[in-house]
Parts: C-alpha cells; sequence; structure tokens
C-alpha cells in the first residue's frame, strides 16, 4: 500500500491544530440524480443498515434507488434554498460565525466543515488539514446525542481515511455531548426566546430522529442520551413531566423504531383536546429535511388534520448566538492543552529542525 505524504512538510515547521465539524450530509442539488447519488452513499453505510450485505445490495439496488430518489427530490424542492440544502447553508454560517468568535483562539487554529455523505467531504477536508501541516486534530460531530449509526460512522470514515497517511495526527473524537451544559443552555434559551415573542403552548414536544429499536436493546445509548437531554432542558424551563413529551421521528421500513413516534403522539394530543403545541428538535443542530419538512409541514397538517388549533415549530439552533457560544465553548473545551504555541513546543520544533540538519549533513539518513 502506498501511503499519502505532505508535499508541504519541512522537518521542524510549525505545525498546526485542526477543528472538524461534522454534519450528516445532503444531496447537492433537488434532483434525482444528486438524491439517488447521496442516497447509494448513505444506505450502503453499514452502519446505517445493519443487515446481510449481499441481501440489502439486491434491496437497495433494485429497489429502493429506483423508488425513493423521485419521493425525496420533491420533498428537498419544498425546502431548497436559493443558496443550496438548509443543512449545508446552515452548518457553513456557524462555521463562519464560529471562526470569527470574539473569543481568542490559538493563531494556529484551522476550523473546517465535511459532511459524513456528500459534500464537502471528510476526505477533502483532511487533505486540506495535511496541507496546512495540521499535527492535531480534534473531531466534533454536528449531532449532540451519540448513535453508532450517525457519531460512530463518522469515525469509521475518518479512521479508514487516515489509515492511507504516513505521518498520523493527533486525533481526539468527541462522540456525545447531550448534556453539556452549553449545548443545554443554548437549547433552553432558543425556547424561552420563542415563547417570549410567540408565547407558550399547551404542550412541548421534543421530537428526535428515530432509530431501529433493535439498537437500544443491541446497546446504543442514543435512546437513553436524548431522554436526559430533554430532561435537562425542561428542568431549565421549570415544565413539570405533563408539559412536555420526549418523541422519534423518521421512520423507515416496516421494523419497529424507538417510540413513542412524533406522529402518534402529536395526532393523539390533537384529538385529545390539547388546542396548542410547540415542536422542538434538540438533535438537530441546523434545520433540515426533517426538520423544515417533515415536522414544520407533515406534522403541522396532520394535528390540524386531527383537531389541533395552533402549531408552532421552534427552529433548531442554527447559527444563533447560543449556539455559536455554545459550540466555542466546547470546541475550546476539546482543545484543552493543545496550545501549539507554548515556549516548549516551540523549543521542540527548533530542536526537531536542527537535528533533521545535523542527519542529513552527516548522511545518518
Amino acid at each position: 500500500m502506498k501511503y499519502k505524504s505532505n508535499e508541504n512538510y519541512n522537518h521542524g515547521d510549525k505545525r498546526n491544530i485542526g477543528v472538524l465539524l461534522v454534519n450528516l450530509g445532503t444531496p447537492d442539488a433537488p434532483t434525482t440524480r444528486d438524491v439517488r447519488k447521496y442516497l447509494k452513499e448513505f444506505l450502503s453505510d453499514p452502519r446505517i443498515v445493519e443487515i446481510p450485505k449481499i441481501i440489502w445490495w439486491l434491496i437497495l439496488n433494485l429497489i429502493i434507488l429506483n423508488i425513493r430518489p423521485r419521493k425525496s427530490k420533491k420533498l428537498y424542492e419544498k425546502i431548497w434554498l436559493e443558496d443550496g440544502s438548509p443543512l449545508l447553508v446552515n452548518s457553513k454560517k456557524i462555521i463562519e460565525k464560529i471562526k470569527m468568535s470574539e473569543d481568542s483562539y490559538q493563531k494556529n487554529l484551522i476550523i473546517d466543515l465535511a459532511m459524513r455523505y456528500g459534500n464537502p467531504s471528510i476526505k477533502k477536508a483532511l487533505e486540506n488539514f495535511k496541507k496546512k501541516n495540521v499535527n492535531k486534530i480534534s473531531v466534533i460531530p454536528m449531532f449532540p446525542q451519540y448513535s453508532a449509526a450517525t457519531t460512530a460512522s463518522i469515525f469509521d470514515k475518518i479512521s479508514a481515511e487516515l489509515t492511507t497517511w504516513r505521518n498520523l495526527p493527533d486525533i481526539r473524537f468527541l462522540s456525545s455531548y447531550h448534556d453539556d451544559k452549553n449545548y443545554i443552555d443554548a437549547c433552553v434559551n432558543r425556547i424561552e426566546t420563542y415563547w417570549g415573542k410567540k408565547g407558550k403552548s399547551n404542550q412541548l414536544i421534543f421530537s428526535f430522529h428515530g432509530l431501529p429499536q433493535i439498537n437500544l436493546f443491541k446497546g446504543d445509548p442514543y435512546h437513553c442520551y436524548c431522554q436526559k437531554t430533554a430532561r435537562l432542558i425542561a428542568e431549565k424551563l421549570n415544565i413539570s413531566k405533563n408539559e412536555y413529551s420526549v418523541t422519534f421521528q423518521s421512520r423507515f421500513g416496516t421494523q419497529k423504531w424507538l417510540q413513542p413516534y412524533t406522529d402518534d403522539i402529536i395526532e393523539n394530543l390533537a384529538k385529545s383536546g390539547v388546542e396548542s403545541i410547540d415542536v422542538f428538535c434538540p438533535g438537530f443542530l441546523c434545520d433540515c429535511l426533517e426538520t423544515l419538512e417533515e415536522i414544520n409541514m407533515q406534522s403541522r397538517e396532520l394535528f390540524f388534520s386531527s383537531g389541533g388549533k395552533s402549531f408552532n415549530y421552534i427552529p433548531a439552533l442554527n447559527d444563533s448566538d447560543y449556539n455559536i457560544k455554545a459550540m466555542t465553548e466546547i470546541i475550546k473545551n476539546e482543545l484543552n492543552g493543545w496550545d501549539n504555541n507554548n515556549i516548549n513546543l516551540e523549543k521542540n520544533r527548533q530542536e526537531t529542525k536542527r537535528l533533521y540538519e545535523e542527519s542529513t549533513e552527516n548522511k545518518i539518513i
């Protein structure tokens, strides 16, 4: 195997720190072709679908990819922005605002964005770090609750790419920040600000992305992390257990998924006489297809058709000041001890350079 070297590297060069924020991904455009390409990469990941590979390959390529892209394309068209996918647009805004944050970072810090599926790719981001002499990388997924189907898949992809590198960087990987104080505070502030402008409804629903129920039984902590996130937010909002519900959305296929299902709860609330609900999706840092179309369109229609009177979707954290402050603090905590500007590391850099020059002059290597 041929290992990749950094053409810009010189022994003793100053090294940089990289922070890679990774979101799930999005098609490049709301077209059948681009949606099919995205879904193929997404659904081919063994972390997403854990059934025998040959069986799933047949189902995916002969059935799903011939039907699903056309349907999904129509959904993406409903929410697509002039600048592209809301998930990508919002993710970029978050990165740019973090870079412009007043908090003083090390001068040698490079922050970049990648998608697990689609563009910008993890491979491209890592290659960019290599070109900029990054030797320490902190990876932060843009979904706070760990799941093997999402967070672990990012780790898999990064690990696979790094196996081709000759000179490996130090790696820090933040697997979950579902109970991080800064993140919880950002969610609370988002909801309180919305209530201050629009008023508070009869019931608050925390809707998280679903997973097959079997994942919980196999030891995936995602369900527990979602419950804890919701509880911590509710406690800071000072609302009782009967004032909020924790639900799971985005089912796919026929197997049982984590329950209760968001659409079931919304329908039952409306039919039981609850006239107004607020829906917030803590697991999505950025608004995307699952929040803008599934919740704010499909769930809204379901609530009204079932007898509800007022449906309010509270937007995701996106690039709000609350989220930028939270992510900035999370990054700072992850970089603790990684200050490449201190005197000792500068001395080590100079020593490395001197030893290399002496070795080449004396033909030791």
